[in-house]
């Protein structure tokens, strides 16, 4: 799904969810058209906790997220030392494996005297 898209059905949850509860919680009277003065009160302090619930909760989930992923990143470059590390010591021991299994053939010196052409 896309993240504009999945980003406004959330939005869209959270303000039915807080609608549902903050009219449930102060909504006493459905005969009137307008609230009266305890009810609007009683749904702008509603609102406002929630708001404010909000606004804290993502503060802490950005620090939260924001050490998680320092935490990740240090484990993945310790892991691409770690590889690095372990490739040269493979690299050595190919090296290794290499001149020992090399065979040293001697150079027969030229003879001197009968040269024909």
């Amino acid at each position: 799904m896309d993240s504009n898209l999945r980003n406004l059905k959330d939005f869209f949850t959270l303000y039915n969810k807080v609608t549902e509860l903050c009219f449930s919680r102060c909504v006493d009277n459905l005969s009137q058209r307008d609230l009266g003065g305890n009810e609007d009160l009683c749904v702008d302090r509603c609102v406002t906790k929630f708001a404010r619930f909000n606004q804290n909760m993502m503060k802490v989930y950005v620090d939260v997220q924001t050490t998680i992923n320092a935490k990740r990143m240090e484990e993945m470059e310790e892991d691409a030392r770690k590889a690095e590390q372990q490739q040269r010591e493979q690299e050595k021991e190919r090296l290794k494996e290499a001149a020992a299994t090399a065979v040293l053939t001697p150079v027969q010196p030229p003879v001197a005297g009968n040269l024909s052409m």
